[in-house]
């Protein structure tokens, strides 16, 4: 079944749409791990869980043998990302005729960042440009059989970010207008990068309104779990991180236990906040 039609079914009801993400482990161990997890998880009946694609191309075959356990063992609607990164059309189709085949219908299509060592994406001879590219074309091969998800930016690609943390104006109505071709194109969904300043979420989804962005916008919400882990990930995405945030974490950012208390804490604030305001 397609994620949208999920959403559909439930709008104007009481219950939350919701889902979790996974990424791919490293280890066979990791992996035992994940599905151990993955199983207590699910019993809270997430709508959905979508499982990551490695940089480059570099958990291709397990993300799709995850993918696949995840519908047909696990049983969660389950959505896969693709990337452009390293990957030509033969490697795409040979990846969707594959989740087709375990009869997932969900992918979230995105350009992917630079394979591990280089600073710009590179296109590929054979490959996609961009997220646009590839959602053109799964629609023009496979029809309707997938529902698309696309990525969308609160604070625009980190590709617009400048220096100073803040994209132009020009830059950020540019990031939001791409957004727009890649739903016109056919995604019938967006997912946003992680954030933590609510109220740029919030300005996001009006200002993606405002131009004829009709579609779900499922915000990412991305729980901190430890602090060395957050600074990393804030920084390579180039997210603001709020300064009562770093206020909170800066006395505890030594301490895992409180960092992680205070990551949920926050993940829960964030989302009632949202929620209230789509009441």
């Amino acid at each position: 079944m397609k994620v949208i039609e999920k959403i559909r079914a439930a709008e104007g009801g009481e219950k939350v749409v919701f889902s979790f993400e996974f990424f791919p482990p490293k280890t066979e161990d990791g992996v035992d791990n994940l599905f151990e997890k993955m199983e207590r998880m699910v019993a809270h009946s997430p709508s959905f869980c979508d499982i990551t694609w490695g940089a480059g191309g570099s958990t291709a075959d397990l993300t799709l043998e995850i993918a696949n356990r995840m519908q047909n063992m696990v049983c969660v609607e389950t959505m896969m990302h693709l990337t452009c990164t390293n990957m030509p059309v033969e490697k795409i189709d040979h990846a969707l005729d594959t989740i087709k085949s375990n009869g997932i219908q969900n992918v979230l299509a995105l350009r992917g960042d630079p394979p591990h060592g280089q600073d710009k994406f590179v296109q590929i001879q054979g490959g996609f440009a961009c997220a646009l590219d590839l959602v053109k074309h799964i629609r023009s091969k496979y029809g309707d059989y997938f529902g698309i998800t696309v990525a969308g930016y609160p604070e625009a690609h980190p590709d617009v970010i400048q220096s100073d943390g803040v994209a132009t104006l020009e830059g950020y109505q540019s990031d939001l207008a791409y957004l727009k071709r890649k739903v016109d194109a056919g995604a019938d969904l967006i997912v946003t990068q992680l954030f933590y300043d609510t109220d740029i979420f919030l300005k996001f989804v009006n200002d993606c309104r405002q131009i004829g962005i009709t579609c779900p916008i499922v915000p990412g919400i991305m729980p901190i779990n430890n602090y060395k882990g957050f600074i990393r990930m804030t920084g390579f995405c180039k997210t603001k991180i709020p300064s009562e945030i770093t206020a909170a974490l800066e006395p505890i950012k030594d301490n895992e236990e409180a960092v992680r208390a205070y990551g949920i804490h926050l993940g829960t604030e964030m989302c009632k906040k949202i929620l209230a305001s789509w009441d």
